[in-house]
């Protein structure tokens, strides 16, 4: 094939596609038009996901009517007009491609009247063609309506996802600038419902209570941390340690008010709470950082998602120092020697006391001989990793052998347990037992989630699930990708055992919950569990996925002191499981110290 000179209709859908991916895309383009234009409110509307329809109205200084053309053309704008502004850029907006992308790839209609204009002017374009544009009667401000998005363009529409996700990344972004511009109000229409509504008064504590709600707000501390003179600074809100989420999804940065994602910010954020919050449990997040503007490059990125920084290590030290030193100042570490259950990694973070009985529910405490149910009146058997019962055969490979590697070997995959007697627990946290070969430390957090989880997929496989109702139903509130989990994993919910209602808005009833999870907040469980779910289930399967985070928030935690008899009978239970050997999410649920080794360590050999 020659080359040729594309056509410009094909180069700007081309070009389009860099900017706008996804309804979202779109929203996020003219909201910050509107910021740009000094808005001090910002109406967004969206029907079908933002595919059907999307219009972004503001108050702001609005488009004379001699520019209103010049704004659809390629490379046009009012926020630069040398190179040297390059270096130092101030705006969300600079490009001078949002509109004429946007026309490319929709039925665009825009109207628009600056406040010095009597009148206002409106202008209309279809799939990248203009088709009218004349003076109208208009408010002071910008009202621009966006009709069927990519409907030139049907292979990219068929890559979009549900209404409601789309529609949930629209609320997401406006929730973010909301956060950032207190001081503009904010309101989102999703298929005519009220989503949502920001006082736009300038306090940032009551736009982060109208995005979060009051539960979460109120565990929110505030950020602040600025040195004039490098012109460095932090504003913001974090979590207090007894608030957290299973994943990164609520870390919300700013680099001078322009939403930014970024691996070193987040990493920062992590280091910052290091030593307050167990394994896989992350803070709430939203900060803004003030940093010189020829100091952070903001177009390195084709939307503008991703920013280089000149001093990087600076901007690390800056948001960790203002981050500890909140969390220092209103959650002070706790001294040492205070005694506190360390959790174990992927177990969740609940309030005290949460916590469930190995007992099986029909069945009832073994006698306290600490023996499990296999061993009681029987020898021990042929040790499973090949050496006889009576004493431990050198492994092959004699002084030359990776001691270490046979440390941590354990059991075999796909062989069944061995017979063990229960000899005590270590921290509350570990379970000591005799077995043939040698001595065994059991998880019991994950020795209990491999235990429930077994028992929640045969009661689903049977459609035959033990729920708990409630004695009061409980009110939660959850977010939109919350919500979205919750639509898309229902009947698998209810086959758990979960009955869950809606009550209007984001609100929920939860009226039971699986029978193993029978204390605790279980709101605070479920809003976990769909947390989890989401961010697990892009690579396991969803079913498992959930019964998996079930067992998590339903099992004893480390921690948790048990009684003799139900240490046996949760050594029990396990050995009845399909795969003793780890737990749902892979760990294992016990480790193997060989007579050989323990040997070779006192220097019996």
């Amino acid at each position: 094939m020659p080359i040729q000179v594309l056509e410009p209709q094909l180069a700007s859908q081309i070009a389009a596609g860099e900017v706008v991916e996804r309804p979202v895309s779109v929203v996020k383009e003219l909201v910050e038009n509107s910021l740009d234009a000094g808005a001090s409110r910002i109406s967004v509307e969206v029907q079908g996901g933002g595919v059907e329809q999307i219009r972004v109205s503001d108050d702001a200084s609005g488009i004379p009517a001699n520019e209103i053309d010049l704004a659809f053309r390629h490379h046009a704008t009012s926020k630069l007009n040398h190179s040297e502004q390059l270096d130092a850029i101030g705006t969300l907006g600079f490009r001078g491609e949002a509109l004429p992308s946007i026309a490319a790839v929709s039925q665009i209609s825009l109207t628009s009247r600056s406040r010095q204009a009597p009148d206002g002017c409106r202008i209309r374009y279809r799939w990248g063609e203009k088709q009218d544009v004349g003076p109208l009667g208009c408010a002071p401000g910008t009202t621009v309506t966006v009709e069927d998005l990519f409907g030139n363009l049907p292979a990219r529409r068929k890559f979009l996802r549900s209404t409601s996700a789309e529609t949930n990344r629209v609320r997401e972004l406006v929730d973010r600038y909301a956060l950032a511009y207190p001081e503009t109000a904010f309101q989102l229409t999703a298929d005519g419902r009220s989503v949502v509504s920001t006082p736009g008064n300038g306090n940032p504590q009551e736009a982060l209570l109208a995005v979060y709600g009051p539960e979460a707000a109120s565990g929110m501390l505030r950020v602040e941390d600025s040195d004039p003179e490098s012109g460095y600074g932090v504003e913001g809100f974090v979590s207090a340690p007894h608030l957290t989420r299973s994943n990164r999804a609520h870390f919300i940065f700013f680099i001078n008010r322009r939403w930014v994602q970024s691996r070193m910010l987040s990493f920062a954020l992590e280091e910052s709470y290091h030593g307050l919050l167990p394994e896989k449990r992350y803070p709430l997040a939203c900060l803004n950082l003030t940093v010189p503007y020829a100091h952070v490059d903001v177009n390195s990125h084709p939307a503008k998602r991703e920013v280089r920084f000149l001093q990087e290590s600076r901007v690390y030290a800056t948001l960790q120092r203002a981050v500890r030193s909140a969390l220092i100042a209103h959650s002070p570490v706790p001294p040492a020697g205070r005694s506190a259950a360390p959790q174990s990694p992927g177990e969740p973070h609940a309030s005290p006391g949460f916590f469930r009985s190995p007992f099986d529910r029909t069945g009832t405490a073994p006698a306290n001989t600490g023996l499990s149910r296999r061993d009681q009146g029987n020898t021990y058997g042929a040790n499973p990793l090949g050496a006889p019962s009576g004493g431990a055969a050198a492994p092959a490979g004699g002084d030359g052998m990776d001691y270490t590697e046979l440390f941590n070997q354990g059991v075999s995959p796909g062989q069944a347990l061995p017979a063990l007697r229960v000899v005590g627990q270590v921290r509350s946290t570990y379970i000591v037992a005799e077995g043939p070969g040698g001595m065994y430390l059991v998880d019991q957090h994950a020795a209990h989630e491999r235990v429930l989880f077994d028992r929640i997929i045969r009661q689903a496989e049977a459609e035959v699930p033990e729920s708990q109702p409630l004695l009061v139903p409980q009110t939660v509130e959850l977010t939109p990708a919350q919500e979205e989990t919750l639509a898309d994993q229902g009947e698998i919910l209810a086959s758990c055992g979960f009955m869950v209602e809606h009550f209007g808005g984001s609100g929920y009833l939860l009226r039971a919950v699986p029978a193993c999870m029978s204390s605790g907040d279980p709101g605070v469980s479920l809003t976990g569990i769909l947390d989890m779910v989401a961010f697990e289930g892009v690579v396991r399967q969803s079913d498992d996925t959930l019964a998996a985070s079930i067992a998590c928030h339903s099992a004893i935690r480390a921690g948790d002191p048990l009684t003799e008899p139900e240490m046996v009978s949760l050594l029990e239970q396990l050995e009845k499981a399909d795969n003793p050997h780890t737990c749902p999410h892979g760990r294992p649920t016990l480790i193997h110290f060989s007579e050989y080794q323990m040997e070779r360590e006192f220097g019996r050999r």
